[in-house]
């Protein structure tokens, strides 16, 4: 838990989704836009090291109390509610200097503090996820995160790579309307899974497009400074 509270960035909003030719778009799968997906990085990953999900509850993030385990000391005063896999969990994170911090759990054997270090946030841009070393209690460990709600899409595109590539070409198309900002690939490119492919400014935020499986870059239906409506095709790939 201590490693998302290092990173409270908004998630990114999901402008189109992949269809068969003749489907209607795909609509955004339901998930928690605070939603964090966190698994440990392959650097320092272990066999069995599970990934969860991380949010706050539906009806507060933060409600105040006093340390049970005694005085409030050390001016410790605000319980965050959460939700990890969905399990109701308490705790806070009381950062000292942009490094040094000390998170605090109310667990089902009592208040236990680990001494948390946090490290700087890389960027991977191909697969669109943060990655950030922490250290807690002296282990060194790279972590992944990413939206939930990214990563719910990101599976489900995984799961019908194997039925699209049988059934010809995926077309990507919008679900919001919006202006194109950038065109990231051409007509023959190869492209990986969760690799941008286009960006697309809507109600003033620009939004990422990311290739929903590997595959080549049939057709770019679109250019920079278009203007797109819902279910304008966007891209082709094969």
């Amino acid at each position: 838990m201590a490693v998302v509270s290092g990173s409270r960035r908004r998630p990114p909003t999901t402008i189109a989704g992949p269809t068969a030719p003749g489907e209607p778009a795909a609509t955004t799968p339901p998930a928690d836009p605070r939603a964090v997906r966190i698994g440990v990085a392959p650097a320092t990953r272990l066999e069995g090291d599970p990934a969860f999900t991380f949010a706050p509850t539906p009806a507060s993030a933060v409600s105040p109390a006093v340390d049970p385990a005694g005085p409030d000391a050390d001016g410790e005063a605000g319980w965050a509610d959460l939700l990890v896999d969905g399990v109701p969990a308490r705790a806070f994170l009381r950062r000292f200097d942009e490094v040094r911090a000390r998170l605090t759990e109310d667990g089902p054997h009592g208040i236990v503090r680990t001494a948390v270090l946090f490290g700087p946030v890389h960027l991977d841009r191909r697969r669109g996820i943060e990655i950030r070393e922490v250290v807690v209690q002296g282990w060194r460990i790279e972590v992944e995160l990413e939206s939930e709600r990214r990563a719910v899409l990101r599976e489900r595109a995984r799961r019908g790579a194997g039925a699209a590539s049988k059934g010809g070409p995926v077309e990507v198309r919008a679900i919001i309307p919006g202006r194109v900002v950038a065109v990231s690939v051409s007509p023959g490119d190869d492209v990986e899974a969760g690799q941008q492919i286009l960006v697309v400014e809507a109600m003033k935020m620009q939004n990422e497009l990311r290739a929903p499986r590997e595959g080549s870059v049939e057709r770019v239906g679109v250019a920079v400074g278009d203007t797109i409506e819902v279910g304008d095709l966007l891209v082709v790939i094969r």
